[in-house]
């Protein structure tokens, strides 16, 4: 869930607040208990870079080793009859 960030008009308290997407904003100030909270627009706390996730995360149990395993692909047949060319690796 994201983190959203709220500053009161009335006594300029700041606070963040954890909520749905779909949640109502804050209205109310834990400081001064007005009907002053503004949401602020803020950057987010991490930035994702690079091709992608690392191959364990988001995984459990038997899947969680797939690179050692070999993932469950298989390799693709040779390309000779003896197996032994620099294509059949």
């Amino acid at each position: 869930m994201p983190i959203y960030e709220y500053r009161c008009e009335s006594c300029s308290h700041e606070l963040e607040a954890i909520q749905k997407m779909s949640d109502a904003p804050l209205k109310k100030c834990i400081e001064c208990g007005e009907n002053a909270l503004k949401k602020l627009i803020s950057a987010a706390g991490f930035r994702l870079k690079g091709k992608g996730w690392y191959e364990t995360d988001f995984k459990s149990g038997s899947k969680k080793n797939l690179h050692e395993t070999g993932g469950g692909k298989s390799k693709p047949a040779p390309t000779c009859s003896t197996g032994g060319c620099s294509g059949c690796d």
